[in-house]
């Protein structure tokens, strides 16, 4: 299956906790607004010229290419983070950066260090920063739990 080349992007972070911890990343998914979705995970590109747009209501069962960060924790008390961070260039026609990081810890740590990671793959481009932009999720574990950020791509 070919995908189209993505004009529009939507960044979006949740967190959820479940008696698995595959329940527990699909609670996450759907905190997160995607859940009825195949997320196929990508690396980290965003076409040159695509747009944000705020997250819209994908169809059912579409084959949605992201790029996402996830941790899952099984620690009671334990604080996870996820967070992912779009290095946007000055020139429309270069494509921008992706970056995702997840750890334990709070939620403005692990997405600073993400916007840190887009930053230095731009300069690794030479590509002059417009602007980073970023979204995280934290969740404070009880028994299984999981924090997930990601880049959703799409044409349409």
């Amino acid at each position: 299956m070919m995908f189209k080349t993505p004009t529009r992007y939507f960044i979006v972070a949740g967190s959820s906790s479940g008696y698995t911890p595959l329940n527990a990343f699909d609670g996450a998914l759907l905190n997160a607004g995607v859940g009825n979705t195949n997320i196929v995970k990508v690396s980290s590109i965003i076409p040159p010229g695509a747009q944000r747009i705020e997250p819209i209501q994908l169809p059912l069962g579409a084959l949605v290419p992201s790029a996402y960060a996830s941790i899952c924790s099984e620690i009671p008390g334990e604080i996870i983070s996820a967070a992912v961070a779009v290095g946007c260039p000055k020139n429309p026609k270069v494509p921008g950066l992706i970056m995702e990081y997840s750890a334990r810890g709070h939620k403005e740590d692990i997405e600073e260090i993400a916007r840190n990671m887009a930053r230095e793959a731009m300069t690794s481009r030479n590509l002059e920063i417009a602007r980073i932009e970023s979204v995280s999720a934290e969740f404070q574990v009880k028994t299984i739990g999981v924090a997930l950020a990601a880049v959703i791509l799409w044409d349409e």
